[in-house]
């Protein structure tokens, strides 16, 4: 399965958060339709069919990302393998 890009994902999960968060969805038709499509989309990119194992799914794989990212890191003017 193709994985959608850190950032993307990190992207729809702030945006279906702070949506729901703040209440707007239940007094505005627009948050509503918006919180269904990033639902729908959050479900798409992780393969999933509910949306709260769709956000579980996406910090897992943020965490992982990220975890990953501190692993690799780009060589500084202080590694010895550096060479000027």
């Amino acid at each position: 399965m193709l994985m959608p890009h850190p950032a993307v994902l990190r992207r729809l999960v702030d945006e279906y958060e702070a949506l729901t968060r703040s209440g707007s969805t239940e007094e505005q038709p627009h948050a509503q339709a918006q919180a269904r499509d990033l639902a729908y989309t959050l479900c798409v990119s992780t393969g999933t069919r509910d949306v709260r194992h769709a956000l579980e799914t996406a910090r897992q794989w943020l965490e992982a990302a990220s975890a990953s990212d501190a692993a690799i890191r780009p060589p500084t003017d202080r590694d010895p393998h550096v060479y000027a």
